[in-house]
């Protein structure tokens, strides 16, 4: 029995430390440097570098020698016929003799070595290709940025509704508290019936929003699993703090930075889709070059009227060619002229996007420092007002339950209080949500 009992205590502790195993215990900056590694779409930005540099290559080898090879097998299975005059092979003159020219059957190997020497199209396409993996490799910049500040959000959000829960569940216990003995008042007779039920009526819509937090906290969850890259059913432990990272982020001093619209990442983006459109241009005139290759090949082909290809006394008859070709563009009924029109056009186009860009960053910038600073504010003017709210409603419930005070007025303090606790938990997040907003607008580094 002891040994029974010894077996299933050491199959609970190893099924508790196994589960607390897979729980993830996360601050918020180790939560973010997870995400950037394994977030979904960091992974698909990462790979898409990855074709972007394959993408190169293909690019660079179309102008490398290329070598092919060719086999081909023929069998007549029923063999072309020519004529002859029939006088040159003995025969009646005036007459036609039926002959065939081959064997029934032949075989020929060959390779061919081809090499491009000059393709105005090739130079473009090199340097369009490089520019490709340049706005791949931006891409992936920008999406570790969203990443980040999708992450402070869903950390953020769990946190809310967790202090949301233990807000609303120490409310419902002095509710809870206070019903009890107006019940016990109301027995007596010092109070109305509607004192009760207005009490009744304050808890059951307190029970009413912790069981929607409660279930808001689990999406919560499940939302930040899927920022990091988690199955959403990950188990997570988040090891900060709403009120430290309210505290870590209230920092004015990032206002002072210096916006550098150049080094912003959107704005190279920007540049690079300039670029590219730049390139079409160049393209499109590079179509009115000539272009130049050239070729050799060998091969060797047989004959026979069985399938003797590959026996040592089969003869093979070699053959070799060396040749150039060049290309010379004459007359294309103007359309070369139209199609580098249209991409001069979206040159233009490209550039004004860019300007527009440049101002709309800019202004992103100013509004994101304004914002975050009115967060900051609202922040400590939501702290203070949560401490005058809880003194009220105090104040008030003792009034009442001395008798010198109406339900009504208790009703409004405890409401004043609910409202302003939610503001308080809210305005820590927007000081959070801001600053990440600020730091994507600074374009500031990810620190890891």
């Amino acid at each position: 029995m002891k040994k029974l009992l010894l077996v299933c205590l050491s199959t609970c502790f190893f099924l508790v430390t196994n589960a607390q195993e897979k729980t993830m215990k996360l601050s918020l900056k180790e939560a973010i440097s997870f995400g950037i590694e394994n977030s979904y779409n960091t992974k698909a930005s990462k790979n898409d570098i990855k074709a972007a540099n394959q993408k190169v290559w293909e690019t660079t080898a179309t102008g490398l020698p290329q070598i092919s090879g060719t086999v081909d097998y023929t069998n007549w299975l029923k063999q072309q016929v020519s004529l002859l005059p029939a006088e040159l092979v003995g025969g009646t003159a005036g007459t036609f003799e039926p002959v065939t020219f081959s064997p029934k059957q032949n075989m020929s190997a060959t390779v061919t070595l081809k090499q491009l020497i000059f393709d105005g199209s090739y130079l473009v396409g090199l340097q369009a290709s490089k520019t490709y993996l340049k706005i791949s490799k931006q891409a992936n910049e920008k999406t570790e940025l969203l990443t980040r500040e999708a992450i402070i959000n869903a950390y953020g959000n769990v946190l809310v509704a967790e202090n949301s829960m233990v807000i609303l569940q120490g409310n419902i216990k002095i509710l809870e508290k206070n019903l009890h003995d107006a019940k016990k008042i109301y027995e007596n007779g010092f109070n109305e019936e509607e004192d009760v039920e207005q009490l009744e009526i304050t808890l059951g819509n307190l029970k009413s929003q912790l069981n929607s937090v409660t279930r808001m906290k689990d999406i919560a969850y499940k939302m930040l699993n899927l920022s990091l890259g988690n199955t959403i059913e990950t188990p997570l432990l988040l090891t900060d703090s709403l009120d430290s990272l309210a505290e870590q982020n209230t920092n004015l001093s990032i206002i002072a930075n210096d916006f550098n619209v150049d080094n912003h990442i959107d704005f190279k983006i920007a540049q690079n889709d300039r670029e590219s459109k730049r390139l079409l241009v160049k393209l499109e005139k590079s179509k009115a070059l000539p272009s130049l290759s050239a070729y050799v090949n060998y091969g060797a082909q047989a004959y026979s009227s069985d399938f003797t290809f590959f026996k040592t006394e089969q003869n093979w008859f070699n053959s070799s060619l060396l040749g150039v070709s060049l290309n010379i563009p004459i007359f294309s009924s103007l359309q070369r002229s139209s199609k580098t029109a249209q991409a001069k056009i979206a040159l233009e186009t490209a550039d004004i996007r860019l300007e527009e860009t440049k101002q709309r960053l800019t202004l992103l910038a100013e509004n994101a420092k304004s914002e975050y600073q009115l967060s900051i504010e609202n922040y400590g003017t939501a702290k203070k007002n949560v401490g005058l709210a809880e003194r009220i409603e105090k104040k008030q419930r003792i009034k009442f339950f001395e008798g010198i005070s109406s339900s009504f007025d208790l009703l409004q303090a405890q409401n004043q209080l609910y409202t302003q606790q939610q503001t308080y938990i809210q305005s820590m997040l927007e000081v959070i949500a801001k600053k990440a907003t600020l730091e994507n607008a600074l374009n500031l580094p990810i620190k890891q």
